[in-house]
């Protein structure tokens, strides 16, 4: 199973679960990264975190770290 973290600059992919718990979670889904929402890789810093991804309309920049705990289908 892929993460955001392995996602291209451009690639857009649909969260299938979220694989942490805790404060952390809850911060997740607080963001609108919930299963079945539609993510899209914008931009990464120049070294590498953190990352700008697209959720539900809004660009949203989150830590790689973070972004190993979300669990996504690739899409293209």
């Amino acid at each position: 199973m892929n993460t955001v973290n392995e996602l291209k600059i451009g690639q857009k992919c649909v969260v299938v679960s979220l694989g942490c718990s805790g404060a952390l979670r809850r911060r997740i889904i607080d963001m609108g990264i919930t299963p079945g929402a539609v993510i899209i890789l914008k931009k990464t810093a120049p070294f590498g975190d953190p990352i700008e991804i697209n959720v539900r309309g809004y660009e949203l920049s989150i830590r790689r770290s973070e972004a190993k705990e979300i669990f996504v289908e690739i899409k293209e």
